[in-house]
Protein backbone atom coordinates (compact mmCIF):
# COMPACT_ATOMS: atom_id res chain seq x y z
CA UNK A 1 0.00 0.00 0.00
CA UNK A 2 1.39 3.20 -1.07
CA UNK A 3 1.02 6.56 0.61
CA UNK A 4 -1.70 7.66 -2.12
CA UNK A 5 -3.90 4.68 -1.72
CA UNK A 6 -4.32 5.92 1.85
CA UNK A 7 -5.51 9.22 0.98
CA UNK A 8 -9.55 9.46 1.27
CA UNK A 9 -11.69 10.08 -1.44
CA UNK A 10 -12.15 13.90 -0.11
CA UNK A 11 -8.16 13.94 -0.42
CA UNK A 12 -8.18 12.78 -3.76
CA UNK A 13 -11.05 15.37 -5.06
CA UNK A 14 -9.18 18.21 -3.40
CA UNK A 15 -6.08 17.39 -5.42
CA UNK A 16 -7.49 16.94 -8.71
CA UNK A 17 -8.96 19.94 -8.24
CA UNK A 18 -5.84 21.68 -7.40
CA UNK A 19 -4.56 24.18 -10.07
CA UNK A 20 -3.01 22.28 -13.22
CA UNK A 21 0.74 22.38 -12.19
CA UNK A 22 -0.11 20.89 -8.89
CA UNK A 23 -2.76 18.68 -10.14
CA UNK A 24 0.10 17.54 -12.41
CA UNK A 25 2.30 16.79 -9.92
CA UNK A 26 0.04 14.53 -7.84
CA UNK A 27 -1.01 12.75 -10.80
CA UNK A 28 2.57 12.30 -11.66
CA UNK A 29 3.58 10.81 -8.16
CA UNK A 30 0.29 8.46 -8.23
CA UNK A 31 1.13 7.42 -11.96
CA UNK A 32 4.86 6.15 -10.57
CA UNK A 33 3.27 4.21 -7.93
CA UNK A 34 1.40 2.42 -10.91
CA UNK A 35 -1.95 3.66 -10.83
CA UNK A 36 -3.18 2.96 -14.37
CA UNK A 37 -5.86 5.58 -14.62
CA UNK A 38 -3.54 8.27 -13.09
CA UNK A 39 -1.00 7.33 -15.57
CA UNK A 40 -3.40 7.56 -18.63
CA UNK A 41 -4.77 10.71 -17.22
CA UNK A 42 -1.30 12.85 -16.89
CA UNK A 43 -0.42 11.19 -20.65
CA UNK A 44 -3.20 13.24 -21.35
CA UNK A 45 -1.58 16.25 -19.24
CA UNK A 46 1.36 15.36 -20.99
CA UNK A 47 0.16 15.30 -25.01
CA UNK A 48 -2.09 18.51 -24.12
CA UNK A 49 1.04 20.85 -22.47
CA UNK A 50 -1.68 21.11 -19.20
CA UNK A 51 0.52 21.82 -16.03
CA UNK A 52 3.63 20.55 -17.35
CA UNK A 53 5.67 21.09 -20.57
CA UNK A 54 3.85 19.06 -23.49
CA UNK A 55 5.91 15.90 -24.17
CA UNK A 56 3.99 13.10 -26.54
CA UNK A 57 6.79 10.90 -26.28
CA UNK A 58 6.57 10.87 -22.70
CA UNK A 59 2.87 10.95 -22.78
CA UNK A 60 3.01 7.63 -25.04
CA UNK A 61 5.49 6.04 -22.46
CA UNK A 62 2.66 6.53 -19.47
CA UNK A 63 -0.13 5.71 -21.69
CA UNK A 64 1.55 2.10 -22.85
CA UNK A 65 2.15 1.95 -18.78
CA UNK A 66 -1.59 2.15 -18.37
CA UNK A 67 -2.38 0.18 -21.53
CA UNK A 68 -0.42 -2.43 -20.06
CA UNK A 69 -2.58 -2.96 -16.59
CA UNK A 70 -5.99 -3.31 -19.19
CA UNK A 71 -6.98 0.42 -19.27
CA UNK A 72 -9.16 0.93 -22.40
CA UNK A 73 -9.35 4.88 -22.64
CA UNK A 74 -5.26 4.43 -22.57
CA UNK A 75 -4.84 1.64 -24.97
CA UNK A 76 -6.99 3.91 -27.29
CA UNK A 77 -4.67 6.64 -26.77
CA UNK A 78 -1.63 4.83 -27.94
CA UNK A 79 -3.47 3.72 -30.72
CA UNK A 80 -3.95 7.21 -31.18
CA UNK A 81 -0.32 8.22 -31.07
CA UNK A 82 0.70 5.60 -33.93
CA UNK A 83 -2.65 7.04 -35.78
CA UNK A 84 -1.34 10.38 -35.89
CA UNK A 85 2.22 10.78 -35.11
CA UNK A 86 2.16 12.09 -31.49
CA UNK A 87 5.68 11.40 -30.04
CA UNK A 88 6.34 8.47 -32.58
CA UNK A 89 6.34 7.78 -36.25
CA UNK A 90 2.71 7.41 -37.83
CA UNK A 91 1.84 3.07 -37.94
CA UNK A 92 -1.19 3.28 -38.95
CA UNK A 93 -1.57 -0.61 -38.57
CA UNK A 94 -0.09 -0.94 -34.79
CA UNK A 95 -2.88 2.19 -34.51
CA UNK A 96 -5.57 -0.02 -35.76
CA UNK A 97 -4.78 -2.84 -33.42
CA UNK A 98 -4.72 -0.71 -30.52
CA UNK A 99 -8.41 0.58 -31.47
CA UNK A 100 -9.70 -2.90 -32.50
CA UNK A 101 -8.54 -4.57 -28.73
CA UNK A 102 -10.39 -1.21 -27.16
CA UNK A 103 -13.30 -1.44 -28.85
CA UNK A 104 -13.62 -5.30 -28.09
CA UNK A 105 -13.61 -3.69 -24.30
CA UNK A 106 -16.20 -1.49 -25.19
CA UNK A 107 -14.88 1.94 -25.46
CA UNK A 108 -16.50 3.91 -27.89
CA UNK A 109 -14.27 6.15 -28.81
CA UNK A 110 -12.27 3.28 -30.15
CA UNK A 111 -14.87 1.77 -31.82
CA UNK A 112 -14.86 4.99 -33.48
CA UNK A 113 -11.82 5.19 -34.51
CA UNK A 114 -11.19 1.69 -35.23
CA UNK A 115 -14.26 2.35 -37.99
CA UNK A 116 -12.49 5.38 -39.19
CA UNK A 117 -9.54 3.14 -40.22
CA UNK A 118 -11.21 0.63 -42.01
CA UNK A 119 -13.55 3.29 -43.84
CA UNK A 120 -10.24 4.59 -45.06
CA UNK A 121 -8.68 1.13 -45.73
CA UNK A 122 -5.76 3.05 -43.17
CA UNK A 123 -3.22 0.28 -41.51
CA UNK A 124 -6.16 -2.48 -42.04
CA UNK A 125 -7.60 -3.41 -45.72
CA UNK A 126 -10.71 -1.07 -46.59
CA UNK A 127 -13.65 -2.90 -44.94
CA UNK A 128 -16.76 -0.12 -45.15
CA UNK A 129 -19.80 -2.88 -43.41
CA UNK A 130 -17.57 -3.78 -41.11
CA UNK A 131 -16.67 -0.02 -40.22
CA UNK A 132 -20.64 0.51 -40.66
CA UNK A 133 -21.21 -1.66 -37.93
CA UNK A 134 -18.70 -0.09 -35.57
CA UNK A 135 -20.06 3.01 -36.20
CA UNK A 136 -23.82 1.74 -35.53
CA UNK A 137 -22.39 0.25 -32.26
CA UNK A 138 -20.63 3.27 -31.11
CA UNK A 139 -24.00 5.14 -32.08
CA UNK A 140 -26.24 2.82 -30.14
CA UNK A 141 -24.56 3.98 -26.84
CA UNK A 142 -24.96 7.50 -27.85
CA UNK A 143 -21.37 8.03 -29.40
CA UNK A 144 -22.62 11.51 -31.20
CA UNK A 145 -19.31 11.54 -33.65
CA UNK A 146 -20.51 7.80 -34.77
CA UNK A 147 -24.11 9.25 -35.66
CA UNK A 148 -23.49 11.53 -37.63
CA UNK A 149 -21.04 8.89 -39.77
CA UNK A 150 -23.96 6.23 -40.02
CA UNK A 151 -25.43 9.97 -41.13
CA UNK A 152 -22.65 9.99 -44.03
CA UNK A 153 -23.23 6.36 -44.92
CA UNK A 154 -26.91 6.52 -45.33
CA UNK A 155 -26.36 10.02 -47.21
CA UNK A 156 -23.54 8.63 -49.50
CA UNK A 157 -25.18 5.26 -50.28
CA UNK A 158 -21.83 3.72 -48.67
CA UNK A 159 -23.00 -0.23 -47.61
CA UNK A 160 -26.33 0.10 -48.35
CA UNK A 161 -29.16 2.13 -50.67
CA UNK A 162 -28.83 6.07 -49.82
CA UNK A 163 -31.67 6.69 -47.14
CA UNK A 164 -31.75 10.44 -47.06
CA UNK A 165 -34.69 10.17 -44.33
CA UNK A 166 -32.52 8.49 -41.90
CA UNK A 167 -29.36 10.70 -42.70
CA UNK A 168 -31.20 13.79 -41.56
CA UNK A 169 -32.39 11.79 -38.36
CA UNK A 170 -28.90 10.85 -37.89
CA UNK A 171 -27.49 14.48 -38.49
CA UNK A 172 -30.23 15.78 -36.34
CA UNK A 173 -29.34 14.10 -33.43
CA UNK A 174 -25.91 14.33 -33.65
CA UNK A 175 -26.06 17.53 -33.53
CA UNK A 176 -28.16 17.62 -30.65
CA UNK A 177 -25.07 15.58 -28.91
CA UNK A 178 -22.68 18.06 -29.64
CA UNK A 179 -20.92 16.65 -32.65
CA UNK A 180 -19.97 20.11 -34.88
CA UNK A 181 -19.83 18.13 -38.09
CA UNK A 182 -23.10 16.95 -36.98
CA UNK A 183 -24.10 20.53 -36.57
CA UNK A 184 -23.21 21.22 -40.15
CA UNK A 185 -24.20 18.49 -42.14
CA UNK A 186 -27.98 19.12 -39.89
CA UNK A 187 -27.63 22.75 -40.78
CA UNK A 188 -27.03 21.78 -44.66
CA UNK A 189 -30.17 19.27 -44.66
CA UNK A 190 -32.10 22.45 -42.83
CA UNK A 191 -30.96 24.34 -45.92
CA UNK A 192 -31.80 21.87 -48.46
CA UNK A 193 -35.68 22.15 -47.17
CA UNK A 194 -35.96 25.25 -47.23
CA UNK A 195 -35.56 26.46 -43.43
CA UNK A 196 -32.65 28.89 -43.86
CA UNK A 197 -33.33 29.85 -40.13
CA UNK A 198 -32.44 26.57 -38.72
CA UNK A 199 -29.59 26.11 -40.96
CA UNK A 200 -28.13 29.30 -40.09
CA UNK A 201 -28.45 28.47 -36.43
CA UNK A 202 -26.77 25.63 -36.63
CA UNK A 203 -24.21 26.76 -38.82
CA UNK A 204 -23.08 28.96 -35.95
CA UNK A 205 -23.11 26.19 -33.66
CA UNK A 206 -21.17 24.23 -35.41
CA UNK A 207 -18.68 27.26 -35.50
CA UNK A 208 -18.69 27.38 -32.15
CA UNK A 209 -17.81 23.74 -31.61
CA UNK A 210 -15.03 23.12 -34.33
CA UNK A 211 -11.27 24.01 -34.97
CA UNK A 212 -10.16 26.78 -36.98
CA UNK A 213 -9.54 24.36 -40.04
CA UNK A 214 -13.25 22.95 -39.71
CA UNK A 215 -14.32 26.94 -39.59
CA UNK A 216 -12.58 27.26 -42.81
CA UNK A 217 -14.00 24.58 -44.88
CA UNK A 218 -17.35 25.73 -44.06
CA UNK A 219 -16.74 28.91 -45.12
CA UNK A 220 -15.42 27.71 -48.44
CA UNK A 221 -18.75 25.66 -48.54
CA UNK A 222 -21.01 28.87 -47.80
CA UNK A 223 -19.13 30.59 -50.31
CA UNK A 224 -20.73 28.57 -52.92
CA UNK A 225 -24.44 28.45 -51.01
CA UNK A 226 -27.02 30.10 -52.25
CA UNK A 227 -28.62 33.33 -51.13
CA UNK A 228 -29.91 33.74 -48.84
CA UNK A 229 -28.13 31.46 -46.07
CA UNK A 230 -24.57 32.18 -47.94
CA UNK A 231 -24.97 35.96 -46.59
CA UNK A 232 -26.66 35.15 -43.06
CA UNK A 233 -24.84 32.23 -42.04
CA UNK A 234 -20.93 33.61 -43.16
CA UNK A 235 -21.19 36.00 -40.72
CA UNK A 236 -21.42 33.52 -38.05
CA UNK A 237 -18.48 31.47 -38.68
Amino acid sequence: MTALDALSAEDIAARLAAPPAERAAFLRAAAAAGHAEAQAVYGQMLLDGEGVAADPAAALGWFVKAAAQHHAMALNMVGRCYDLGWGTGVDKARAAACYRVAAARGLVEAMYNHATLLALGEGVAEDRPAALALFERAAALGYAKAINHVGSFAEDGWVHPRDMAKAADCYARAAAGGDFRGCFNHARMLADGGDVDGAVRWIAEAAARGHARFRGQMRDWLGRAPEPLRTRALGRC
